[in-house]
């Protein structure tokens, strides 16, 4: 039995940038013991699988996997299958915005593709959980360790390591400028000591101090217990990430916005732009998008 796939690239505008990803646009004939073995196969950071919805309100449903095991929210997977849904003309663009809906493991997840010409530009998806914020990290100390660095690398005070969740926790550790970023190097015995049993393992790096005209940010992702040892573009960690920024920002209403860089160490450079919505106060939506490029197709033997 041979099922369609394609791949692209996501949040990137270019070819061979950004996050690669494997898409199924209809596998339903895939056995569930097979996605594993065909994630592992491409051994990208995650494949996606597309199945009719169970609400027939929504679009698709959709598995997302990593080499490691099924998750069940992820940023760069939602975002770039639906960018290669639309391409396929699976999904019907309705008008320059065409609002659609994923099932995900985590919850229903709202989704907006935007066109240009009749073609996906760019899409955009609203998290299905607000942010929630974990337990006390390691110390500075230990996660300079961890990461390799001095501990006066990482920063204290308002912006301090936390650990935040919009379905995936992510543990957010501030460095002090882009050349820290650059030099953290995960230790994987000083990970698993630190982190085995803590709310997550998945570690994201940042400074405010980008490269690029325009972003605000510079950031790394590290997940070697997903079998992911760094993530060029990682939509759900941005997506908690909107909500660490946001409870640090003064506006109490309004739209906050931030443009992150990420995979430019691993030389596949990868722009994500997050906003937060907020009033009262409270962060009440967060949503990150970006665009994509489909780069191949073709057929796999199941």
């Amino acid at each position: 039995m041979k099922v369609r796939y394609v791949t692209a690239d996501v949040f990137t505008d270019r070819r061979f940038g950004g996050n690669q990803l494997a898409v199924f646009p209809d596998a339903r004939q895939i056995p569930d013991e097979s996605m594993l073995s065909i994630t592992r196969e491409f051994n990208y950071s995650e494949t996606t699988f597309v199945l009719p919805p169970a609400n027939p309100s929504h679009t698709r449903r959709v598995r997302i996997f990593t080499p490691e095991r099924e998750m069940p929210f992820a940023g760069h997977p939602t975002v770039g299958t639906a960018h290669v849904l639309a391409h396929l003309g699976e999904i019907p663009l309705t008008g320059p915005t065409t609002q659609i809906v994923f099932e995900e493991g985590v919850g229903p997840v709202p989704v907006a593709i935007r066109a240009e010409d009749g073609r996906p530009s760019f899409a955009q998806l609203s998290v299905a959980k607000l942010p929630e914020v974990g337990p006390t990290p390691p110390t500075r100390d230990e996660l300079a360790e961890m990461l390799s660095l001095a501990p006066d690398d990482l920063v204290q005070g308002e912006f301090a390591p936390q650990a935040v969740s919009c379905g995936l926790p992510f543990l957010f550790v501030p460095l002090r400028d882009r050349r820290a970023v650059a030099r953290a190097r995960v230790k994987l015995d000083v990970l698993e000591r630190l982190l085995r049993g803590y709310w997550t393992q998945e570690v994201f790096v940042f400074a405010f101090d980008p490269e690029r005209p325009g972003s605000d940010v510079r950031a790394r992702m590290f997940a070697p217990g997903l079998n992911v040892p760094e993530d060029p573009a990682t939509g759900s960690a941005c997506a908690a990430f909107g909500g660490y920024l946001a409870a640090r920002r003064p506006e109490r209403d309004g739209t906050l916005r931030w443009v992150v860089e990420q995979g430019f160490e691993m030389g596949r450079p990868s722009i994500l732009e997050v906003e937060a919505d907020r009033a009262g106060g409270q962060t009440t939506a967060i949503r990150v998008g970006g665009t994509s490029v489909v780069v191949c197709e073709g057929m796999m033997e199941i």
